[in-house]
């Protein structure tokens, strides 16, 4: 038998039930009580408090605490030590499965984390790659959606470029790729052999749901199942969305989603490429949520806009060249009027209708900014190229979303456009 398999005895003061309370107190505060196991109860109306070996040598009681100190045979783990991450669970369990075969290398192969869809779970495309895993065949991905706590299981692989981001992901256990996720209160359903869901964009998706948006038409020039149009209609009160997505089963998805929360009748589904969208003057938003570059929709976005104006919500991925630190915490003091507001610090703003003045973040970059002003006067000139008259541009807010890669943001510009009085 081998060694770990043995109990072990530990040592633990033993004392009468009356006294237990306060004896526990004076390790805990000692530092001398071994968490890892419980208080057990003794015959004689005496509890045992384990204590750590190695620092017994410390060990100093008040007289009036009775105790004994004793080694307890079969120590009884404490609920804490009994509890396992997923991770550790998933590691044991393969372990106990390839028995001697185990390796470091093997370990390295064990995903730490994952994407939890309800009963599904989706690996990352660097999971179990490793040859040995193969032979194990179908008892492999039993085991792991079991340790998981899972129906389901699937592997991501790398997006196709295919210019609809479509994902590349195997279905290992079960049949059906449909799974719901759930944010901010939203109900999303798509099926993850299909379509891509991009959580890390959670913090964009709360920010639009906030923006005073009551009684305006959105159009949503890249919807895919809806990230961004169901935040407008769910949360942000725009009275209408036009949703345009060309990727067939991202556009099912989207139906269905409408459907889910009770938007369907507030939202026409355009299935076909931006570019061919044959809609003018009727948003007061559009939103451009594509990366790494939106620009190929910039002139449709002009043409929908409304006669009066709106607001564009332009994505784009923005290379940040490494500086020191002293021009990287630089406070750019440019200030706008506007009617959304914009957060200190690069936090997302809480918006405001006063009109008042606000100014852009501590953390907006010299790089960021420019890109901001480039693109509005490229936004100004297309506007006069199709409308035939001249328009103002107001930066109104400049939204860090993520880093996609070493100083690669993604980015949000809120840009207002409207329409030059004559004079």
């Amino acid at each position: 038998m081998e060694g770990r398999d043995v109990p072990i005895p530990i040592p633990a003061l033993a004392t009468q039930q009356r006294f237990a309370q306060r004896l526990r107190e004076h390790l805990e505060e000692e530092q001398l009580l071994d968490g890892r196991y419980r208080l057990q109860e003794l015959p004689g109306g005496r509890v045992a408090l384990p204590v750590l070996e190695e620092k017994l040598s410390r060990l100093w009681l008040p007289q009036e605490m009775p105790c004994e100190l004793l080694r307890i045979q079969d120590p009884v783990p404490s609920r804490a030590a009994c509890r396992r991450t997923p991770a550790q669970k998933l590691r044991d369990e393969l372990q106990r499965l390839l028995g001697e075969s185990w390796s470091e290398e093997l370990e390295c192969d064990v995903p730490r984390a994952w994407q939890r869809h309800g009963d599904l779970v989706l690996l990352s495309e660097d999971s179990f790659r490793a040859a040995a895993w193969e032979k194990l065949g179908p008892v492999l991905w039993e085991t792991v959606t079991s340790a998981l706590g899972a129906q389901r299981l699937a592997r991501r692989g790398r997006v196709l470029p295919d210019g609809m981001r479509s994902p590349s992901v195997t279905l290992l256990l079960g049949q059906d790729g449909w799974v719901e996720h759930v944010d901010n209160g939203i109900r999303y359903t798509f099926d993850v052999t299909k379509c891509m869901f991009s959580p890390g964009n959670i913090t964009e998706k709360l920010r639009v749901a906030s923006l005073p948006c009551s009684g305006e038409v959105l159009v949503d020039l890249y919807a895919g199942i809806g990230y961004f149009t169901l935040p407008y209609l769910v949360h942000a009160g725009a009275a209408f969305a036009h949703a345009c997505e060309w990727n067939g089963h991202a556009v099912e998805a989207l139906r269905r989603n409408l459907v889910l929360n009770g938007v369907q009748d507030r939202c026409r589904v355009h299935h076909r490429d931006s570019r061919q969208l044959e809609l003018r003057d009727v948003a007061d938003r559009v939103n451009l949520g594509l990366i790494p570059s939106s620009e190929e929709g910039w002139p449709t976005a002009c043409r929908v806009l409304k006669n009066t104006g709106g607001v564009l919500h332009i994505h784009h991925n923005v290379e940040t060249l490494p500086t020191s630190a002293s021009l990287q915490t630089q406070v750019l003091q440019a200030e706008h009027k506007s009617p959304e507001g914009a957060g200190n610090n690069g936090e997302a703003p809480h918006p405001t209708e006063d009109g008042g003045k606000e100014t852009l973040g501590a953390r907006i970059r010299p790089e960021w900014q420019k890109w901001a002003e480039a693109t509005a006067s490229r936004i100004r000139g297309l506007l006069a190229e199709l409308r035939g008259q001249q328009w103002r541009t107001n930066i109104l807010h400049i939204e860090a979303v993520k880093s996609y890669a070493p100083h690669v943001h993604h980015l949000v510009l809120d840009l207002e456009c409207r329409p030059t009085l004559p004079t």
